[in-house]
């Protein structure tokens, strides 16, 4: 069963902590009623991520949404230099076994997509749905001649600066470059709570960078072989990285239904909320009317 952590020592007294049993405890939140969902953030985010998502989808859900193991306000330590997709997967996969629920419709954003997609290839029963908004599977860029020029771009203006500034310990200044090459040079600086917020995640960035291999493979004919309902989104003003990773993810699972988001880039779910959670509500009604997405 849940167990709730005394307030005094929790700095967010809403929440639940799940004790994994991996050693790895997690922070949670679940409310609403009706089939179960969880929420998985992406690699700047944690659990207050889908604040403009929870009202919502509580009226309609149970939902769950949870810090993943780097993220505020979670305190665990890099056992290894593995870490990636497979190993956040697993962590899901402990936190569904913690409360009990033997599936579960995954809603993701960028790196919480990935980790959904990693959960679904392993454990398909365990995945009532999907709904996924651009899972940044770097390799997939190379499956087309713009997706190789995207990567080779992105990798020179942000991962190799970005990564570079962690090891010698600027993690203010790795934060700004991830920040301004995830979601576009185009955009609008972020709002200080925001930016606030990336700061406190600021060792999930850093967990990634460092990692020997955070973008792992996951194979195609794997994806195209998944078989519960799938609806993969992106961000009509998207950098061009995660547009052309997104165009070949989605011709890698033709099985899947696909969403362009307006008015919105990286971050679909907080850039266009309204449209996002209809959307995805939408997608599951409709999925759940024609019995594809029930236990």
């Amino acid at each position: 069963m849940p167990d709730t952590v005394n307030p005094s020592l929790w700095p967010e007294p809403q929440l639940s902590r799940a004790a994994l049993a991996n050693g790895v405890a997690l922070a949670y939140e679940i409310a609403g009623a009706g089939m179960p969902l969880v929420f998985i953030h992406g690699a700047m985010g944690d659990w207050r991520s889908w604040d403009k998502q929870w009202t919502r989808f509580t009226r309609h859900f149970r939902c769950l949404r949870y810090s993943r193991r780097y993220s505020y306000p979670n305190a665990n330590s890099m056992p290894s230099p593995d870490h990636s997709a497979l190993i956040e997967a697993q962590d899901l996969r402990l936190l569904l076994d913690h409360v009990g629920w033997e599936s579960a419709i995954l809603v993701g954003s960028s790196y919480g997509s990935f980790t959904a997609l990693a959960l679904a290839a392993s454990e398909p029963r365990r995945c009532l749905a999907l709904a996924l908004s651009e899972p940044p599977m770097m390799r997939y860029s190379q499956f087309s001649a713009a997706g190789r020029a995207a990567a080779r771009d992105f990798r020179a203006r942000v991962i190799e600066p970005a990564n570079a500034a962690f090891r010698r310990g600027d993690d203010v200044l790795a934060a700004s470059i991830m920040t301004g090459g995830i979601q576009g040079a185009t955009r609008p600086p972020l709002p200080p709570a925001a930016m606030e917020r990336r700061m406190q995640n600021l060792r999930a960035m850093r967990m990634l960078a460092l990692s020997s291999d955070e973008f792992p493979m996951l194979a195609p004919e794997v994806l195209a072989a998944l078989p519960m309902p799938v609806l993969l989104m992106a961000g009509s003003n998207t950098p061009p990285i995660h547009a052309e990773i997104f165009r070949n993810v989605c011709a890698a699972m033709p099985q899947a239904q696909h969403a362009w988001i307006d008015d919105s880039g990286h971050s679909t779910s907080n850039d266009n909320a309204e449209l996002f959670n209809s959307t995805v509500i939408d997608f599951l009604q409709q999925e759940m009317r024609h019995g594809h997405a029930d236990t």
